[in-house]
Parts: C-alpha cells; structure tokens; sequence
C-alpha cells in the first residue's frame, strides 16, 4: 500500500495533468475524463506532440500521467489499442483536432467517441467524458485516497 506522501504525489501528478485517464480491457477503451479545459489539454498534448520534429520516427512515444500507462505514439497508421494512441504526426493532429471540436460542442455529462472519426479499425475505443469545471482528476483515482 502506498504512502500518504506517494498518494498526495500521484494527485499532485494528476492534477498537472489536468485529466483523468484508465484503460478497460474488457470493454477494450481508454477513458479520458475531464473538465472542457482538461480535455482540450489532452487536445493540446496531442498537437505538440505531433509537431515534435523528435517524435517523427516509428514507435517514438510520450507516456503520460502519474503510472505512465497512457502513451501517445508515432506509428504507420492509426490506432487505438491496449499499447498506445498513436498515428502519423499528421493523423495525431487530425486526432487533436477531433477532440478540439467535439468538446467544443459537448455539455457536462456528455461522452465522446473518437475511435469511429479516428481509426474504426482499431480495437478499443477512445472515450472522452466531459466533467464540469471543478473536476479534480485526482478524485477520480481511487487509489491514491
């Protein structure tokens, strides 16, 4: 079990972040969740990343977020797995801005499905869920509490 002062760390980490992510390998998505300001930072990770001129070769990634887990990568084609979200630099931009336009669109309680719009071939869904602004992306984690 981690420590108080490990916790407070990971909701520190999160809360940088400014959104939430998991992944379900049962129903085969990563959840992002967060307010309209976390997800278009999510949106914004995305775009800098693929004007990276250091990310351009195949399987060069970022892990994000306190565990790591959630990784956005370059590869051939687009894809959603259990590995990463990863695509050209040019489809992660396009993937960026999906994301920019849907939120832009959604209300609270609202939930976005990009792997149609993204990379319908892929295996798992990329599922926004749309937070009110006082969204604490730390909350959401129950195991850091």
């Amino acid at each position: 079990m981690p420590t108080e002062k490990v916790n407070e760390a990971t909701r520190r980490e999160w809360r940088k972040l400014g959104f939430f992510y998991d992944r379900d390998d049962k129903t085969k998505e990563w959840l992002i969740r967060g307010s309209r300001a976390g997800l278009l930072e999510f949106s914004r990770i995305l775009l800098e990343y693929s004007r990276n001129p250091h990310r351009q070769q195949l399987s060069e990634h970022d892990h994000l977020g306190p565990y790591m887990y959630l990784k956005i990568g370059t590869w051939s084609a687009r894809i959603i797995d259990d590995h990463w979200i990863a695509g050209t630099s040019d489809d992660l931009a396009v993937l960026s801005t999906l994301i920019t336009e849907r939120i832009s669109k959604a209300k609270e309680g609202d939930m976005v499905r990009l792997r149609q719009a993204y990379a319908p071939a892929s295996p798992y869904e990329l599922r926004l869920e749309v937070c009110g602004d006082e969204f604490d992306p730390a909350v959401a984690d129950k195991a850091c509490w």
